[in-house]
């Protein structure tokens, strides 16, 4: 176990890094108060009760910045990781042979399988809503499963405090602050582990009774390589008390077992800003506006009087309501009043604010259009559209979130033996080389397309002037063999689908062959019809 003077520094780290995220805490906490506030938790002291977060949902009034964040979570996921295709693969970034190609794509293909035959897809919604509709980032930690396979969990952004070893750097550098149950903490680290105030509690059958536990992970400056025991490897893990120099555990992982991916990186910060919060302003407005016109509502629908206290009408007393009797003494005395303002007016200040948000958040493109199906052109003009309101976004999703996945799931199989069990050895040629991820999501694909284009419409206007001239030699340009392998890639075509170099090299020797035999043929059959025709004529002439 780590000494009492370790023990220290990590509750004094823990304390400097969590004023260093306080000055955004307040607009974090405000981004999911308008959006989704159960998942607000730890940012305001103690957990969210169920009459908290009941009563923050029931102070929104619009939820055009609560769909907007869905539909744009949606289409991160479905056009980054989606369940039902391949949408990364690996490489050396070099000349891969057959042998190391085939081995590589079969890697793949058995990653992204039990990627999603576990929990992923459920955990990596609920961190991106994380990311969109409030702090800017998640924490998605990545672990091997007890039963085999993999375990992902969602971590609450507000228990976590994070930071980087390096200057613009990814995060590698996790805090978190979380509570447990007396019994929870004895049944998870041993009764030997915890201090003698647990123990107390737990002996006196406190069961139920919070103990703050902080869980740090961050990378060691000296570690050894494929190292086996936990204290020496790449990063460490130290779980204990947060009140107190009590260790619970150490331990440590061979990768950052977590992913924090940022949405726009606030300067001189490790945190970043989420969409959300572009459009904060707005939606608070909006919802001051519908909270007004819902009590203008009121107004009209129920009614306001004004009465004279005459003696006989008491204003104080007097209930309004069906069937009930207003005794006046005069008619004048008991009035009704129009409420005032312009319902026009309202909803149309009312439809503006709902499309700048949805234009934030990039709802308004992202979400199916209404109307009659769109055309290959007015599809792929859209496609494009998405492309370069997600285009920017995507390279840092990939960097900080899909990589680090990728690796760490990576590690997991190759230390367990599974992953050799399902693709066979490794190839040497493949060993101590650097393995490259390549994307081939929708989203991926869609980077693409502008090249695909440009590769058709170059192509198509070559084929324009051959047959105009009637010179074929003008496609001699085009490497066809490539430019069919990039539309390939581009458009996510299944790799089972497309030749190898060695199939297509075999085929096209093959043809050759052919070619040659059926030429041999028909030189031979040539041959045999000459000297047919000239002993026929020898015969005729009496030769």
């Amino acid at each position: 176990m780590i000494s009492p003077d370790e023990a220290d520094r990590i509750g004094r780290r823990l304390a400097e890094l969590k004023s260093l995220r306080l000055p955004y805490e307040g607009q974090m906490r405000q981004c999911f108060d308008y959006t989704y506030p159960e998942r607000g938790e730890g940012f305001t002291t103690g957990p969210n009760t169920i009459s908290d977060t009941s009563g923050k949902r029931a102070e929104i009034y619009d939820d055009t910045a609560t769909d907007g964040t869905r539909i744009l979570g949606s289409s991160i996921i479905g056009g980054m990781t989606p369940a039902n295709s391949l949408w990364f693969g690996l490489d050396t970034g070099g000349n891969d042979g057959e042998m190391d190609t085939r081995w590589l794509s079969t890697a793949a293909q058995f990653l992204f399988d039990n990627i999603h035959a576990s929990n992923f897809d459920s955990a990596a919604f609920e961190c991106v809503m994380d990311m969109v509709g409030g702090a800017g980032h998640f924490v998605l930690f990545i672990d091997e499963a007890r039963e085999g396979g993999y375990r992902f969990e969602q971590w609450p952004v507000g228990q976590c405090w994070v930071s980087s070893s390096t200057s613009g750097g990814r995060v590698d550098t996790i805090y978190r602050e979380f509570p447990l149950t007396v019994e929870q903490i004895v049944k998870e680290y041993g009764i030997d582990q915890v201090s003698d105030t647990v123990k107390k509690m737990h002996e006196a059958k406190r069961f139920d009774e919070k103990i703050m536990v902080t869980w740090a992970i961050e990378p060691r400056s000296l570690h050894l390589v494929g190292a086996k025991m936990a204290r020496n490897k790449a990063f460490a893990s130290v779980h204990k008390e947060t009140s107190g120099s009590t260790t619970l555990r150490e331990s440590g992982f061979d990768e950052f077992p977590c992913a924090v991916p940022r949405w726009m990186l606030i300067p001189g910060s490790h945190y970043a800003k989420s969409p959300m919060s572009q459009c904060l302003a707005t939606v608070k407005t909006l919802n001051e506006v519908k909270k007004l016109d819902l009590q203008n509502f009121e107004l009209t629908a129920y009614g306001m009087f004004k009465a004279r206290d005459d003696g006989v009408l008491n204003p104080f007393t007097t209930t309004i309501g069906p069937r009930r009797v207003v005794v006046v003494s005069d008619m004048d005395n008991f009035q009704r009043i129009e409420p005032g303002g312009d319902p026009k007016l309202v909803a149309y200040v009312v439809e503006n604010m709902q499309r700048d948000i949805r234009k934030l958040l990039m709802a308004d493109q992202l979400q199916p259009q209404d109307g009659p199906a769109m055309t290959a052109t007015e599809v792929h003009a859209r496609i494009m559209l998405i492309r370069q309101q997600l285009g920017p976004i995507f390279g840092r999703l990939q960097s900080e979130w899909l990589r680090p996945l990728i690796e760490r799931c990576f590690g997991i199989a190759y230390r367990a033996g599974v992953l050799e069990q399902a693709c066979g050895p490794i190839p040497d040629s493949l060993r101590n080389r650097i393995v490259n991820v390549n994307y081939s999501s929708p989203l991926a694909r869609a980077q693409k397309l502008e090249e695909v284009t440009a590769i058709d419409t170059w192509v198509l206007g070559l084929l324009q002037v051959a047959t105009e001239t009637q010179d074929m030699s003008v496609l001699d340009q085009v490497n066809f063999q490539y430019a069919g392998q990039f539309k390939a890639d581009a458009l996510g075509v299944p790799s089972k689908a497309v030749r190898s170099t060695d199939e297509i090299a075999s085929i096209r020797q093959a043809r050759t062959e052919a070619q040659q035999n059926a030429a041999k043929q028909a030189q031979a059959q040539q041959v045999q019809t000459t000297a047919g025709e000239a002993m026929a004529k020898q015969i005729a002439t009496g030769g």
